[in-house]
């Protein structure tokens, strides 16, 4: 048993001794030969294309518009908007729109995200709810107005009062929307 082993990256074989004299040519073969002809090819057709650059239309002329006129009316004067909203307003009847005559009742003062419902009590078959406000305790009952939103007591539950509010849309249409008082349930500690 021979206590030399060969080189790991050293070839093996017949061709081995002849492979540095190969190398040489291989590489002789991956010349620019072919590359001549690319770049005599490359500059024909840069002799032969002609550049075409279509003109850019010259820009058009601002003309700005003098606003010299003292006795016509401001056309950013909000007094103009506010009689074009009117003028709209009286064009178009909506039913929903709220009586701005009407008296407004006490619990109409407050809004709606200050009071809480607290419980229920039926009397003579009438189911009414509880709400607090502050620290003031008021019986409501459906129809009764309530909430600064011209909101109205359409149902009394359990669980739950609902109302109908009628506000303004971003367009100035009265719209109607469904709003609840939930009953809020205090945990007593032990």
């Amino acid at each position: 048993m021979s206590a030399t082993k060969p080189f790991p990256g050293r070839p093996r074989g017949p061709l081995a001794p002849l492979l540095p004299l190969l190398l040489p040519l291989l590489l002789g073969a991956c010349s620019d030969s072919d590359v001549k002809e690319v770049q005599d090819w490359m500059a024909q057709v840069k002799k032969e294309t002609k550049v075409r650059v279509d003109p850019i239309a010259p820009p058009k002329t601002f003309i700005p518009f003098a606003y010299a006129r003292t006795d016509a009316t401001d056309p950013y004067n909000p007094e103009k908007l506010l009689a074009e909203l009117a003028r709209v307003a009286a064009k178009s009847v909506n039913p929903l729109k709220p009586d701005d005559t009407r008296r407004r009742e006490l619990l109409e003062t407050y809004p709606l995200d200050t009071m809480r419902m607290v419980g229920t009590l039926n009397k003579g078959g009438v189911m009414y709810g509880l709400v607090r406000i502050d620290a003031t305790l008021h019986k409501v009952r459906p129809g009764q107005r309530i909430a600064q939103n011209f909101g109205v007591i359409t149902a009394v539950g359990e669980e739950e009062i609902d109302l109908r509010e009628v506000v303004q849309d971003a367009a100035g249409e009265w719209v109607e929307r469904m709003s609840k008082l939930e009953l809020q349930v205090q945990e007593t500690g032990k």
